[in-house]
């Protein structure tokens, strides 16, 4: 068994920049702040810790009902701009993921740190949300290490002791956060220089394979072919 764990925006994904125009609109909207925010990095990141640095970077207080209105005033905002910008699924991803889709063998899965209803929203609007039964999202945490243990647990809850044993669980993503938070949960991992990182410096993390893109999508595959389907 391989359990896949797919990151979304620049693995899957580009939007456009869908999202950081909600964010941008919603800030103005909901708490009637608008300046150039630097210095606040969004690739890997989860987006409670956008939030959370946003709020820190305005000085809006960090309550939980702030919380709940940058939320839902972001989500409300996506689904306006995924219209309107020019987004699209990246090459080869909509191919891998129906391949892989028939197999047993493989269990599709997402490690993301996007909020669970904005993660559905993106990939609702690219068609790619019914590929992906569970997931592990950036509501609550910070740190992308530990939504890559809530994927552990959701990976538990799925299958058997004895089914795990000999399964291997793999993160593709597209920044060194994915290859660090595949480190912290033993799992396999490939990068994909499809986002903001060029191929050297996701390199330089070590992942187990580094894609450019995953046009050729047989390389691809092949990692995860069942025993019987394999030449080597």
């Amino acid at each position: 068994m391989h359990i896949c764990l797919f990151d979304i925006d620049g693995t899957l994904i580009d939007t456009g920049g869908a999202g950081q125009r909600s964010i941008l609109h919603m800030l103005e909207e909901e708490f009637q702040v608008s300046a150039p925010v630097e210095g606040i990095p969004t690739a890997g990141r989860t987006d409670h810790a956008i939030m959370v640095d946003l709020f820190e970077y305005f000085g809006i207080p960090n309550t939980s009902q702030n919380r709940h209105r940058f939320e839902s005033g972001y989500l409300k905002l996506l689904a306006e701009k995924l219209k309107e910008r020019k987004g699209r699924v990246l090459p080869g991803i909509k191919s891998i993921l129906e391949t892989m889709s028939q197999h047993e063998h493989i269990d599709l899965g997402l490690l993301t740190g996007n909020f669970e209803h904005g993660a559905r929203q993106k990939l609702e609007h690219y068609d790619l949300n019914h590929f992906f039964e569970f997931g592990a999202y950036g509501d609550h945490h910070a740190d992308r290490n530990d939504v890559a243990h809530e994927a552990i647990k959701q990976i538990q809850h799925r299958h058997t002791p004895d089914s795990l044993a000999e399964t291997s669980v793999w993160v593709i993503g597209d920044t060194p956060s994915d290859i660090h938070c595949a480190r912290a949960i033993g799992a396999n991992v490939i990068a994909v220089a499809t986002g903001v990182y060029p191929l050297e410096e996701l390199r330089k993390c070590e992942p187990d394979y580094l894609f450019a893109h995953f046009e050729e999508i047989e390389l691809f595959l092949t990692l995860f072919a069942a025993p019987e389907e394999r030449t080597d």
